[in-house]
C-alpha cells in the first residue's frame, strides 16, 4: 500500500545504502595497503603495488557512477512519492 502524499520519507533507503557502499570500496581498498603492499606479479614489468593502484582509478570511477546513479534514483523516487505519483 503506497504511503498518501505529505507522509514523511525515511531518511535512510536501501539506495541510498547502496551508494554510500559503492564509495565505501574504493576507500577501503586503497587505505588497506598490507593488502597490495609486495611486488609479484608484475604486469608488463610494473610491479603489483603501482598497477593495482593503477587499477583502482577507472575502478573507482564506475563505483562512482553507481553512486550517482543510485542517489538520483533515490532522488526521483522522493520526488514522485512527494507529488502522489508512482516510481
Amino acid at each position: 500500500m503506497p504511503e498518501p502524499p505529505g507522509a514523511p520519507l525515511p531518511a535512510v533507503t536501501p539506495e541510498r545504502v547502496l551508494a554510500g557502499l559503492a564509495l565505501l570500496v574504493p576507500i577501503v581498498a586503497m587505505l588497506w595497503v598490507s593488502s597490495y603492499d609486495k611486488t609479484g606479479p608484475a604486469v608488463g614489468g610494473m610491479p603489483f603495488f603501482y598497477w593495482y593502484q593503477l587499477l583502482w582509478v577507472p575502478a573507482s570511477a564506475v563505483f562512482t557512477v553507481a553512486a550517482y546513479l543510485l542517489i538520483n534514483r533515490d532522488e526521483k523516487a522522493r520526488k514522485a512519492a512527494k507529488t502522489g505519483g508512482t516510481r
